[in-house]
């Protein structure tokens, strides 16, 4: 383990020798926030990330390693964003997590909380998510609170689907909304920053190298999230970046606050 003083950006960076590392730590990182939170709400709490690198770790989190180790029981399963497609459809978040994870593991159907990308047109479905995700909480006015939010990273700086530049970065009182993003020419539905900074643990989980100077940016660079979205996440809890040599290779003697593992 190696430190160094704490740079301006917050967060706590962790440092793994490839993908395979950083997957192997993101899923013992569930193992443990689901423990400690079943433990003391009764419940874990979980939003998940669509991308390559979180799919490794809902394989492990499948296999006969990890799953033993859950209480699937008393876990809810939330998706930090979703592409506006059909359940089944390729590009679906939901459906990369269910043939990754749900199919494998003993979690009741009444824990999954998809976006219903079925209701139309996108503002109402993610009205309807956010409606969902207030009944869940039992909060029909505050902030709720995610036990653990996975988060990736694009390469031009976007998370969940807070697109540089797009009208999503400046809302502050909805939960989930509905964003069009023109780069893609697709509509997304996304948690808001408001509602991922609640968050009691916030992990980003980042690797290979086209990732590496947009990372560097974010972490170093002047403050600029209308391009680097990502530069919204500061949230209450924890925040950590789970990172692979590829991604860390602008960072990782930046003088920022971190661990090697």
């Amino acid at each position: 383990m190696s430190t160094a003083p704490k740079a301006q950006y917050p967060g706590q960076l962790r440092f793994y020798a490839d993908r395979e590392e950083l997957s192997t730590a993101a899923a013992e990182l569930f193992v443990k926030v689901a423990a400690e939170s079943t433990r003391a709400r009764g419940r874990f709490r979980v939003a998940l990330s669509g991308g390559s690198t979180p799919r490794g770790v809902y394989e492990l989190l499948a296999s006969d390693r990890f799953k033993s180790r859950i209480d699937w029981s008393s876990v809810d399963i939330f998706w930090g964003d979703e592409r506006y497609v059909a359940a089944d459809d390729r590009d679906s978040n939901y459906r990369m997590t269910h043939e990754a994870l749900l199919r494998h593991i003993p979690v009741p159907a009444a824990n999954i909380r998809r976006v219903p990308t079925e209701i139309s047109p996108a503002e109402a479905a993610a009205d309807a998510y956010e409606h969902h995700i207030r009944q869940s909480f039992g909060e029909p006015s505050s902030l709720p609170q995610y036990d653990l939010i996975y988060l990736g990273l694009g390469a031009n700086g976007h998370t969940a689907s807070l697109f540089p530049y797009s009208a999503a970065l400046h809302e502050t009182s909805r939960l989930v909304v509905a964003n069009f993003v023109p780069e893609v020419n697709s509509w997304r539905i996304s948690m808001t920053a408001p509602l991922l900074n609640r968050g009691r643990t916030v992990a980003f989980l980042i690797s290979g190298q086209d990732k590496a100077q947009t990372l560097r940016e974010i972490l170093l660079g002047p403050r600029d999230p209308e391009r680097l979205p990502a530069q919204l996440i500061a949230p209450q809890g924890e925040l950590l970046w789970l990172l692979d040599k590829a991604a860390a290779a602008l960072v990782s003697d930046a003088g920022l606050e971190q661990r090697s593992a």
